[in-house]
């Protein structure tokens, strides 16, 4: 057991703490009746960092931000940490992705910028080595998404416990934070059960996606009773519903690394490629998923089938096809372009092309037809999944308003963010978790030298 319990609170194990380290829990307190009086702050020493939100971003920070000479208490809605992190990966924790960490700026959209600095004080192979340096190791997939060996979110949560414990980081679950306000010498944090003073606050409660978890979007509401900005919470790397979707008995057909446009407002708006899968309502797969953060209701996808063969070419060889096998079936012919055969039938059925057709036989407005379902398929877009089923969330705390290199408000001193709170979202393949633990490391170093400059 990495943590014991009193009361609905976490603290750090008694057995073995570090020598350098005075294990504090005077500020641990059971609730010993339905009604829960509120802690008397007079006198009470405030802490150092109070961290609010208890998921890898939040115990990352807390695990780096807490020294012998800085007090860390962490507050979680959730009876447990870590709730949403159990989940990712499909629970086997897609932690980071492989390669160059200046690769990885690509993968925020317009944000990878802001990201530019805590990535490359804390990059992946830093990630790495910190869970390899304490027990856990990491395998890499041929397609470059890093996972534990184990395979198993849950053993990505203990050690992040463990650590916290060693570093006796004082864990509050199944409190939630009411509101935080500004206080003399820092702030003022506000739970159901109590009030407790603090230097500085860091806000890790990731975005509103998944909220049976308990993510909800409250640090953004905390941030901008502050006087912090903030912009709209939506989903992101989220599937589509489609209008007047013709895939339905295709579901769980997919396709590898195809290109495809985003029109808006009958304008082209943007070119992407990627894995796209079809759904029983629409589209998914990580090229949709990663695009979505640009889609809107009413906007059209174009996508070609034909892979990165140019509409011309395939043009070109449609048309040598169908010439050179005139008295064979359109549909058995049209095998030698390497297409899903119940994808061809349908595009067939699609473009008034009878089954029994022969090549010989098929009009040019019929065959100009099948090229454009080929090759520009258009996918007029219903809605976006919503934050129940988006994997992320977009919008959060405003980026021009917080320093990059420290994660600290540039209008609040003392506050900090990190993780999905802030109006960050990444594309699938661990670049969201890399963010969340190279943020938050970013603020946990930013207070840790000035708590104790001699320390770092």
């Amino acid at each position: 057991m990495f943590q014991q319990r009193v009361g609905r609170f976490f603290l750090p194990a008694r057995a073995k703490p570090r020598r350098t380290l005075r294990c504090d829990t005077s500020s641990v307190h059971k609730i010993t009746s339905a009604k829960r009086a509120l802690i008397l702050v007079k006198g009470m020493d405030p802490y150092d960092v109070a961290v609010i939100g208890g998921g890898p971003t939040g115990l990352f920070c807390a695990i780096h931000a807490a020294s012998p000479s800085c007090r860390v208490v962490l507050f979680e809605k959730n009876e447990q940490p870590g709730k949403k992190l159990l989940l990712s990966g499909t629970g086997q924790c897609n932690i980071t992705h492989a390669g160059e960490i200046r690769d990885f700026l690509t993968r925020y959209g317009d944000h990878g910028k802001f990201l530019k600095p805590s990535l490359m004080s804390f990059s992946n192979r830093d990630l790495i080595r910190f869970f390899s340096d304490r027990g856990l190791a990491m395998e890499t997939e041929k397609n470059g998404k890093v996972f534990p060996k184990s395979r198993s979110a849950g053993d990505v949560l203990s050690l992040l416990l463990r650590e916290c414990r060693e570093r006796c980081v004082e864990i509050r679950c199944g409190e939630p934070v009411q509101g935080i306000e500004k206080a003399t010498g820092g702030f003022l944090v506000t739970t159901e059960t109590g009030s407790y003073p603090a230097r500085s606050v860091v806000i890790t409660t990731g975005g509103a996606s998944y909220p049976k978890t308990g993510s909800s979007g409250d640090g953004v509401r905390f941030a901008a009773a502050l006087g912090q900005p903030v912009t709209a919470l939506a989903p992101a790397l989220t599937p589509v519903t489609v209008r007047d979707y013709p895939f339905t008995d295709l579901a769980g057909i997919s396709f590898e690394d195809i290109p495809f446009t985003l029109w808006h407002g009958g304008k082209k708006a943007g070119s992407f490629s990627g894995d796209i899968l079809f759904t029983h309502t629409g589209l998914s797969g990580p090229g949709i998923l990663d695009a979505s953060r640009y889609f809107a209701a009413g906007d059209t996808l174009r996508v070609s089938f034909a892979g990165k063969v140019p509409r011309d070419a395939f043009e070109r060889d449609l048309a040598g096809l169908l010439q050179s096998q005139g008295t064979r079936l359109i549909r058995t012919a049209m095998s030698g372009l390497h297409l899903p055969d119940r994808l061809v039938r349908k595009i067939l059925d699609l473009s008034g092309v009878p089954d029994d057709l022969t090549c010989a036989h098929l009009t040019a407005a019929q065959r100009k037809e099948i090229v454009t379902r080929c090759t520009e398929f258009p996918f007029v877009i219903d809605r976006l999944g919503d934050l129940s089923v988006a994997m992320a969330t977009r919008g959060g705390i405003g980026l021009e308003h917080v320093n990059q290199k420290t994660m600290e408000s540039k209008l609040v001193p003392g506050l900090f963010f990190a993780g999905e709170v802030l109006d960050i979202d990444g594309d699938t393949g661990g670049y969201n978790l890399q963010a969340a633990f190279s943020t938050g490391y970013a603020a946990a170093e930013a207070i840790r030298k000035r708590q104790d400059p001699a320390e770092t």
